[in-house]
């Protein structure tokens, strides 16, 4: 989901930098669009954070827009009554501290342009719980509060902050939440991705493009009256 939405930036003029852990991920986006610059870094770390924003700026200037993307799935979690607590402070530390780092972070670059935009890429499980993913439903829950705080804060400075929910997109995250429930189910990957598919009032799970286009739409001047709203990109579902 990343990757498309760095190249669905760049395509529009965005000066993009790339921000991941995964430095193979990183070549292949650079071979394919050399214009997007990128960084090895890990953010659930304050200081990943910090190297990240000050990267950007050294590279490309001051920061305009943030896309907060980067995440630790729900296929990690389990049953409340057996989820340790550093499996809740992971997710939590790339789900929401992450985010909440990278925004304060960025936003005094914004302030000085009178211009900005944060788009939070958040979940449907933002909005509703899910067996076996108190981490992960509780981080995309704050992740949505957060988006709106600060839509407050930035509001008349010109600044935007929202947040798009997607509902099942087949990304390699999604791919390990598959194969676990597979196995717990003793089904097939496939089977699990049809049932999910057939879920949706449109028959089909959500494409990584169309996320994209939600995000540069919400990057550019053309929604520069949509703030503080939490959008849910999933074929009319909420899950």
């Amino acid at each position: 989901m990343g990757r498309a939405i760095a190249l669905a930036l760049a395509d529009d003029g965005v000066r993009v930098m790339a921000v991941a852990r995964d430095a193979e991920a990183l070549a292949g986006l650079r071979a394919e669009e050399p214009g997007i610059e990128v960084l090895v870094a890990n953010l659930d770390d304050p200081g990943g954070c910090a190297q990240a924003v000050l990267q950007t700026r050294l590279r490309l200037g001051p920061i305009t827009v943030l896309v907060n993307n980067a995440g630790r799935g729900g296929w990690h979690d389990r049953p409340i009554w057996d989820q340790d607590r550093a499996g809740w402070s992971a997710s939590l530390a790339i789900n929401l501290d992450a985010p909440f780092e990278l925004t304060r972070l960025a936003v005094p670059d914004m302030l000085a342009a009178e211009w900005g935009r944060i788009v939070m890429i958040a979940s449907t499980a933002g909005q509703v719980g899910a067996p076996a993913q108190a981490p992960y439903c509780a981080s995309k829950h704050g992740m949505i509060g957060l988006m709106r705080a600060v839509a407050h804060d930035v509001a008349r400075f010109g600044i935007t902050c929202n947040a798009v929910l997607p509902g099942w997109v087949r990304t390699e995250m999604a791919e390990r939440d598959a194969e676990r429930e597979a196995g717990e189910r003793g089904v097939d990957v496939e089977t699990v991705w049809a049932e999910r598919a057939a879920g949706y009032p449109s028959g089909r799970i959500v494409e990584v493009d169309e996320i994209a286009r939600v995000v540069g739409f919400l990057a550019g001047d053309g929604a520069s009256a949509v703030n503080g709203e939490a959008i849910t990109v999933a074929h009319g579902s909420h899950w």
